[in-house]
């Protein structure tokens, strides 16, 4: 994290530095930043970036993340006010951020918070990401809002799907869209795809209930090619094997113990299998005892893909 988050903020810092004399929060920043780095470069080698300013000797330099990031966002926090502007660390794929770096970073925009300093963070991530959060610091489901992103109602989804292409003065049958909406369970990635390739099949408007199934056809070929396969792609032999276990059983969740079931061993023996597909992002645990895939529609893939395995 600190390799990713350091030429970040150097880009926003340069920015507030641009267009009137430079000012002291700012410089106080970059000075920070550099010693940021500086100080960090031993424990995280992958720290590179170039930046023409001294650093001040004890800020943000003493190598230890909770202190140096706390020092390093205040001060460019303070630079934002300076400007009256304000600064928002965009991060995605949040959970595989080590739990111990993410406490870090949860205590720093904490503490940049109680000094009310325009400076905070929009993040995206798997579900299991609230209950990392929850672990690294206890007070964080306090100071962040966890905003679900699941699928689309029925209303959502066929608005989704119908009114781009109606601006286009493309119809879709009433048939072709409860085709889609079955085959992409309102999922917002899946209706972009099934409506593409709906579009792309179709002769006519309005798109016919036929052109929605060749549309399925098309989709899952592609999804499966790539979308899908970079996943499947990543796991161990047993780990493909617990996946397609999963599978057999439908949708999800399910039970540990239904999966261990499944694959005739006992829940214990499959436990490190299963944590290892949570950490690689595979799946994750709604509740205590279940597991769920992450990515929707999986299980069909992993049908498609080991047909045989179960």
């Amino acid at each position: 994290m600190p390799a990713l988050l350091a030429p970040a903020l150097r880009s926003a810092l340069l920015r507030l530095n641009r267009g009137e004399a430079a000012k002291a929060g700012v410089l106080k920043a970059l000075r920070a930043l550099s010693g940021f780095a500086k100080g960090l470069k031993f424990k995280y080698q992958d720290i590179e970036f170039g930046l023409d300013v001294e650093p001040q000797e004890g800020l943000a330099d003493s190598g230890d993340l909770d202190n140096d990031l706390t020092d390093l966002l205040a001060a460019v926090g303070s630079a934002a006010a300076e400007r009256q502007t304000a600064v928002v660390l965009f991060i995605d794929e949040l959970q595989y951020v080590p739990e111990e770096q993410l406490a870090s970073l949860i205590t720093a925009l904490h503490s940049a918070n109680q000094e009310q300093l325009p400076i905070t963070m929009v993040a995206a991530g798997l579900p299991q990401l609230v209950g990392q959060s929850g672990r690294a610091k206890s007070y964080a489901e306090r100071l962040f809002e966890f905003a679900p992103v699941d699928r689309l109602n029925d209303e959502a989804a066929r608005a989704a799907l119908t009114v781009p292409a109606d601006k286009e003065g493309v119809k879709y049958e009433a048939g072709a869209v409860a085709e889609i909406l079955a085959q992409t369970r309102g999922y917002p990635y899946f209706l972009q795809e099934w409506g593409k390739h709906s579009w792309n099949v179709a002769d006519q408007s309005p798109i016919a209930r036929e052109d929605s199934t060749r549309a399925t056809v098309a989709a899952l070929a592609e999804l499966d090619a790539s979308f899908f396969r970079v996943r499947f792609d990543r796991l161990t032999p047993v780990e493909k094997l617990y996946m397609r276990a999963m599978a057999e059983l439908g949708a999800g969740p399910h039970r540990s113990g239904d999966i261990a079931e499944a694959l005739g061993r006992k829940v214990t023996a499959v436990a490190p299998i299963r944590n290892s597909l949570i950490a690689k992002g595979m799946i994750f645990s709604p509740s205590h005892g279940d597991t769920a895939f992450t990515v929707p529609l999986f299980e069909g893939f992993m049908m498609r893909i080991m047909p045989d395995a179960i």
